[in-house]
């Protein structure tokens, strides 16, 4: 037995359940499947789930998840018009312009959600 067919889900932490839900369900679009006491589960796309769980504060230098999607040149626009704010990056091996950066043979861009945790868009 193996964890092959299983589904996995991200479990991202937050300090606070109103804004978790204002950002996650309002401002991603993502659709709110239960509340069970100090976490939200959110249906994010193709049966893959998220999870917001209460914590105190932690700070992660990574991106904590992502969502593949199928135009990151409009979905970046429209999140940035609703108050999203996109990291740039400017090294060696990521450069970002108007938000988005070549990866490989895909493209991604990051945000921040109100809790400071990396959340990636990535394309192709």
């Amino acid at each position: 037995m193996d964890l092959h067919d299983a589904m996995l889900v991200t479990t991202i932490p937050v300090m606070d359940l109103d804004r978790a839900r204002q950002f996650y369900g309002e401002t991603l679009g993502l659709r709110l499947l239960f509340e069970s006491g100090p976490s939200i589960r959110w249906e994010a796309g193709n049966g893959t789930q998220l999870s917001t769980f209460r914590r105190g504060p932690t700070q992660a230098d990574h991106t904590v998840a992502h969502f593949e999607v199928a135009d990151i040149d409009a979905l970046v626009p429209d999140l940035e018009a609703k108050g999203v704010e996109f990291l740039d990056y400017d090294t060696e091996y990521l450069k970002t312009v108007n938000h988005i950066a070549p990866i490989g043979p895909a493209r991604g861009a990051w945000l921040k959600d109100p809790f400071g945790n990396i959340i990636g868009l990535r394309q192709g």
